[in-house]
């Protein structure tokens, strides 16, 4: 399979959510509004944000993450809840080995729209998407094993636990030695 070929939607629709590719002008400003909203529980579990990135810089992971998805290496979408058609947060199909074909999930939400269920809704579309779009054999989340919002998600979709690693991965803020739990979903 030659990735560069396969159509991908940019966009993806639930019930209650919009979920679009980065591609517009000017998303950064509103993500990067989103990352200072949620700053202390994203900077305790995602290395990214251990300093406020500014909008200039916001804006620019976002058109890399445009080329990205162009190139068939990641596909970033962008979270909308459909009634307000405000911005709540991101997810993300990456880590892809288009040989076996397999990825891993990534997400984060602003912190004001936790425990909505809008990111398990999201994951799940993704989730979905990626074994019957792309055909994926397997869909991995990796997540810290404290982290007991982010595990309630795979938990809740039925990714089976394939194991926790010790002394995996170094905390967010790289200051110790983290366990990381292993999930997955196979087809």
């Amino acid at each position: 399979m030659e990735p560069l070929l396969l159509d991908v939607p940019l966009q993806l629709e639930t019930e209650r959510l919009v979920l679009r590719a980065p591609l517009q002008t000017g998303d950064g400003d509103m993500v990067n509004q989103a990352i200072r909203d949620s700053f202390p529980e994203l900077k305790a579990w995602l290395p990214f944000a251990q300093e406020l990135p500014s909008v200039a810089e916001t804006e620019t992971n976002f058109r890399n993450a445009h080329i990205s998805f162009l190139k068939r290496e990641s596909f970033r979408f962008l979270i909308f809840v459909k009634e307000t058609n405000g911005f709540i947060g991101t997810t993300s199909l990456q880590s892809i080995d288009w040989d076996i074909p397999k990825c891993e999930i990534g997400y984060w939400i602003n912190t004001r729209h936790s425990g909505n269920g809008y990111m398990t809704e999201a994951v799940k579309e993704l989730t979905i998407f990626g074994l019957n779009h792309f055909k994926f054999r397997r869909i991995e989340i990796r997540c810290e094993s404290t982290n007991h919002k982010s595990r309630a998600i795979p938990e809740k979709l039925g990714f089976v636990l394939e194991g926790t690693f010790r002394n995996d991965d170094l905390s967010a803020d790289g200051s110790k030695l983290t366990d990381t739990c292993f999930y997955s979903i196979i087809k």
